[in-house]
């Protein structure tokens, strides 16, 4: 995999890797939640970005996203996409989040990072930029 001279530590990714992200982002915007806990390890962890903590497995992530969404509106929006030199996925998201009002509580560019067992999500953390 070829390395850019101005990030050396972070790799361009495959083609079908970004193809994964994409759908478990468009379902996650969607709210398609099956579809887009098939994108991820059956003990994925996942971040309470609101909360504090994580969650673990497919079951307390449909618990979690669906009160969230009782609450919240977020739409996020992946920007680029760049594998680590450990081999986790690095991906800036564009994140719009809103109350169910309409009202505007985070619009902002945030990083998320992955990582990926058996060609699906194991991990996701959240890095502010």
């Amino acid at each position: 995999m070829p390395v850019s001279p101005l990030k050396p530590t972070i790799m361009i990714i495959e083609e079908q890797i970004q193809d994964l992200f994409k759908k478990a982002y468009s379902t996650f915007n969607a709210r398609d939640i099956n579809t887009a806990l098939s994108t991820m390890h059956p003990d994925i962890q996942w971040p309470k970005a609101f909360e504090g903590g994580y969650v673990s497995g497919h079951n307390e992530i449909r618990e979690y996203w669906t009160r969230q969404w009782t609450e919240i509106s977020p739409n996020v929006e992946p920007i680029e996409f760049n594998k680590r030199q450990n081999g986790n996925v690095e991906i800036r998201v564009h994140q719009v989040v809103k109350d169910l009002q309409g009202n505007l509580l985070f619009d902002g560019t945030v990083k998320h990072i992955y990582t990926l067992e058996d060609s699906l999500l194991r991990r996701m953390d959240i890095e502010l930029l």
